[in-house]
């Protein structure tokens, strides 16, 4: 067996670690634009109180394009190679630290998350993809596990490290220089580190084709030819697969959660007199909750299976929404976001192993192209949801209510259509 061909965490330590260390500069990138950026828009960028779909518009746009660019990357990496990718992903992140140091507007910040969900589409999309090229069927729910806990305590630190920089240095220079330093080391990083994985997904494809490896075959989606073109593995993912259309509505609607922790979390404790140091613990409450629990669940549902996780993710992080305005104080706030961030813990890892577990190596890439297409195309749709919400409400407290009521919703959804998709726990007949 070629080196190419060899598979599991231990066997490929190395480059694992590579991986889920450019995940948590990823995740680090899009954290430094999640506490001060938003909690300043008013005094330091110009967006006037109560603007609410105005104080939406840098989620919408990026997750209108982080969404498209999951899409592309699937496909990309599937012709280019990986770590490609990844590095037109870093080069594209270089203009965001100048552009929020110059901004003169809150259209510059606009722009600069433009370039950020372009960023985060290609980088995110590729440190996942290519460890699921090295690992085997049975680590897939700690291989993503272990990617998005790295990713989203990297959003978590960023948080709390960006709050104490623009408390010390001022916003805008400490949003520039801790950019700056993520974004190239990153860039060398990959450069310097991180292998191609494509000959391993090719080296499975070989070994799928063996006799032996049909004994616990996923359930893949049937009348799907070797080589899917990209309209038939849209379709596929989007509706004539059931399975796999549940899947992917859970992911679109549980990022309405994100777009309203991006967005409107820091204004809300920001109105209620927290500090900024203090909105970034509260927020990093979240984002360490669920980073830190999907090292546990993610490993989890490689035991008992993806389903009930997922499912149950989904109304334990709608109620965790639904209690932060329902209180007060420090306490109250960081209980409920770490209840939030549990219930993402058990769905966000576990979502995307399921659409793993039932995407054929020819075009699993693809595959988890259109799921992450369609989950972050749920920051832009649950970001003119909650600001419409808070609109029509007329107070910031409604979005809270819109994004519980549909992760309500989305859950049993998912319960009803989806299924195990371990191959473990329910291989094709």
């Amino acid at each position: 067996m070629t080196p190419a061909a060899v598979f599991g965490i231990r066997a490929n330590l190395g480059q694992v670690l590579h991986q889920l260390l450019q995940v948590l500069l990823v995740g680090m990138t899009i954290g430094m634009m999640r506490n001060v950026v938003p909690a300043l828009a008013e005094s330091e960028f110009g967006v006037p109180r109560g603007s609410f779909m105005l104080l939406v518009a840098f989620v919408v746009a990026f997750g209108f394009v982080k969404g498209a660019m999951n899409f592309v990357a699937g496909r990309l990496a599937e012709r280019i190679g990986r770590k490609q990718v990844l590095l037109v992903g870093w080069l594209v992140a270089w203009p965001i630290p100048p552009l929020v140091y110059f901004a003169p507007s809150w259209g510059w910040i606009v722009a600069a998350t433009v370039l950020l969900g372009v960023n985060q589409g290609l980088t995110w999309s590729m440190t996942q993809t290519a460890k699921l090229d090295l690992t085997r069927a049975d680590q897939r729910g700690l291989v993503i596990g272990l990617n998005e806990f790295a990713g989203y305590v990297g959003v978590a630190i960023a948080g709390v490290a960006t709050g104490y920089a623009a408390s010390l240095w001022g916003p805008r220079d400490g949003l520039m220089w801790f950019g700056a330093a993520v974004i190239g080391l990153a860039t060398l990083l990959a450069w310097i580190g991180v292998t191609e994985t494509l000959p391993w997904a090719q080296a499975e494809v070989k070994r799928h084709a063996t006799p032996t490896a049909q004994s616990l075959r996923p359930r893949y989606p049937s009348g799907v030819s070797e080589q899917p073109t990209t309209r038939e593995v849209f379709a596929l993912m989007s509706w004539r697969d059931r399975r796999m259309a549940a899947l992917c509505q859970a992911g679109l609607v549980e990022k309405f959660v994100d777009a309203l922790v991006w967005a409107f979390w820091p204004v809300y404790l920001h109105q209620q007199d927290v500090g900024l140091p203090g909105i970034g613990w509260i927020v990093g409450v979240y984002g360490f909750t669920w980073g830190a629990a999907q090292f546990f669940t993610g490993k989890l549902s490689d035991r008992l299976g993806r389903h009930q996780l997922n499912a149950w993710g989904m109304w334990i992080c709608g109620a965790g929404v639904a209690l932060m305005p329902l209180g007060s104080g420090a306490l109250w706030w960081s209980a409920s976001a770490a209840i939030a961030g549990l219930g993402m813990a058990m769905l966000y890892p576990n979502l995307s192993a399921a659409v793993a577990d039932i995407a054929h190596p020819n075009w699993r890439a693809s595959a988890i192209g259109i799921y992450r297409f369609w989950r972050d195309l749920g920051y832009g749709i649950g970001a003119l949801g909650l600001g419409a919400a808070a609109a029509l409400g007329g107070q910031l407290e409604s979005a809270f209510w819109f994004v519980a009521v549909a992760m309500l919703v989305s859950g049993a959804v998912l319960y009803r259509w989806g299924e195990e998709t371990h191959p473990r726990l329910n291989p094709a007949t």
